[in-house]
Formats: structure tokens, C-alpha cells, sequence
């Protein structure tokens, strides 16, 4: 038997050792990092008391970890379950857990008004027994997300600039703004997008340990905003990487190399902070050609995460 728990700040560091030891099993190595844990546990939007589910071994060990993530006022949730494979009774602790992520999904849906919510789960591509599970629940392939990485063995020279363009960084609060707006344009037909308010975006890059303002890039063209890259340190602790969290250009904009332009000048960026690579993820059914952008760029596919969703 599993005693059931709600997460606290201060079980980060087990949560962090079950996740790093399914990674592992499938991975070959921890895919996460106890900070990349710790924010997740304080997420805006996530409340600890009713999104989040531990489940103990009777000599205290975490053997199961859930949770359910509203995304704004909108009807998609994300969700996830995570049991140790060695656990005891694992299939019937994974079906206790989804059963209580299911029903938290729906009370969240009615809470915000929808008659049904539409559940995210991220899928590791080499992860078959999850694949399987996600299936025999109902889930279905929504879209897949590559994870791009190019190397830098050395210096890496910046991009000559389009006429017209300046770049502006993030530790001002109008660039901010720019750049949230450029963000939500940018990224409105792309596969579970949901608009957010300003507030709320800042608040949940605010949250976030990775996030270095001054890795944001405003690019206006003509003195009108045009496009943005967000860099961050989220894969610097374990990787010895940048990464590129946002690119995003208007669509009145597109078509005129800013997308590359932002895109080097982040590999520019990187390599003279001395880091040994940068890394981005890509929904290889975008809306705009950036996965063939960033092979042209010399990235690299170096894993697939598939989301599947189910309607409840």
C-alpha cells in the first residue's frame, strides 16, 4: 500500500530522484534538474493542496509523483503521472494515480466553465511502455516536439544585422512588453496555444530560476517590433547549454531572415558566455518552417517528446 500525499517545496529533492530514475531507465541518463523540479513546485497556476498527488512506500520512499497544470482560463490541461518501475503494484498505483488526475481535470474544467477539458501529456519517443499506457487511457498523438542542439567548439561571430533592425534586451519593463506581445502574436495558430495576459506571463518567467532578462533580444525593424528570442539558463547545470525558450516573429514580418538573424545571434551569445552548445525545441507540425530554419542552422535532432491528448 501507497500512502497519498500532497507535494510541499520541501520534496523537491525526492520528486527530483524518482523523475531522474525514470528518465534514466529510458533515457539512459536524468532528462531534468532539481531546480527544474523545485519550479515546477511553484508554478503560478499550480495549486499544491489539489493539482499534485505523492504516493510512499511504507518506508517513506517516492514511488509515484502526479500532477495537473491548468494552462490560463483555457480548457487545455496538462498533465502527467510518474510511477517507479520497481515499485510494488506499479500498474495499480499508476491507475490510482491518473484516476485522481482525471478527476481533478474535470473539476478544474467546470471551476473555469467548460463542459469538457482537453488533456496534455508529454511522451518520451523512446519511452514504448508509456506509449502504450497513454493509449489504453484514451490519449492520442497531438503533435511532437523535436529537441534541436548545435555545438560551439569556439568563438562564434555574430550575424550582420538587416538594415533597419536594433536589438534590445529584457531588463526593461517596455521591452518586456514588446516582447510578450510579439510572443503571442507570434505563436497564436501554433499547437496548444492559449493567450495569456502580460501579468501572467511575467509572473511565470518571473517563477522560473532559469530566467536572465538580459537573454531576451527585442529585434525592431524600422523602430516597429518585429521579433524576439528568449534565452535562458534552463539546460546550463546539466548540459552546459543555452537554450532558446521563444522565437517568435510577426507574421507581417516573416519572410525577411529575422527568424535566422535571432537565431545566430543567440548562438553569438552563447558561445561567449562560454557554453559549450545551444539547444531549442520545435513542434515539427509548426506553422512556420522552423524545424528545416534550424537543420539549415547547423542544429541537430537530438530527441523526440510526443504529446498526446485525450478529450474529458
Amino acid at each position: 500500500m501507497h500512502a497519498i500525499s500532497r507535494p510541499r517545496v520541501e520534496d523537491a529533492e525526492d520528486i527530483y530522484e524518482l523523475v531522474a530514475t525514470c528518465n534514466t531507465a529510458v533515457l539512459g541518463t536524468p532528462d531534468t534538474t532539481l531546480a527544474d523540479i523545485a519550479d515546477e513546485l511553484v508554478e503560478p497556476g499550480f495549486d499544491r493542496d489539489r493539482d499534485g498527488w505523492l504516493a510512499r512506500d511504507p518506508g517513506g520512499r517516492l514511488d509515484g509523483w502526479a500532477w495537473v497544470c491548468r494552462n490560463g482560463d483555457s480548457d487545455l490541461v496538462d498533465v502527467e503521472v510518474i510511477v517507479r518501475p520497481t515499485a510494488t503494484d506499479a500498474t495499480g498505483l499508476a491507475g490510482e494515480l491518473w484516476r485522481a488526475v482525471f478527476g481533478r481535470a474535470a473539476e478544474l474544467g467546470a471551476e473555469l466553465g467548460h463542459d469538457a477539458v482537453t488533456l496534455h501529456v508529454g511522451v518520451y519517443r523512446a519511452d514504448g511502455d508509456k506509449q502504450k499506457v497513454a493509449r489504453e487511457l484514451g490519449f492520442e498523438p497531438g503533435t511532437s516536439y523535436h529537441r534541436m542542439r548545435i555545438d560551439h567548439d569556439g568563438p562564434v561571430g555574430p550575424p550582420a544585422a538587416p538594415p533597419g533592425l536594433t536589438l534590445h534586451t529584457g531588463e526593461r519593463e517596455e521591452v518586456r512588453r514588446e516582447a510578450y506581445r510579439v510572443h503571442q502574436e507570434g505563436f497564436a495558430e501554433h499547437f496548444g496555444f492559449v493567450p495569456i495576459t502580460y501579468e501572467q506571463w511575467y509572473e511565470r518567467r518571473q517563477a522560473m530560476t532559469a530566467t536572465d532578462w538580459s537573454q531576451l533580444a527585442l529585434a525592431r525593424l524600422d523602430g516597429k517590433p518585429a521579433a524576439v528570442v528568449i534565452g535562458s539558463d534552463q539546460f546550463l547545470p546539466d548540459e552546459g547549454c543555452g537554450y532558446v525558450a521563444t522565437l517568435a516573429v510577426l507574421p507581417e514580418f516573416r519572410g525577411r531572415g529575422l527568424g535566422r538573424f535571432l537565431l545566430r545571434h543567440a548562438f553569438a551569445a552563447d558561445a561567449a558566455r562560454g557554453r559549450k552548445g545551444t539547444i531549442l525545441h520545435v513542434d515539427s507540425n509548426n506553422t512556420t518552417p522552423a524545424l528545416g530554419l534550424y537543420e539549415s542552422a547547423g542544429m541537430r535532432v537530438v530527441m523526440a517528446i510526443d504529446v498526446w491528448k485525450r478529450r474529458l
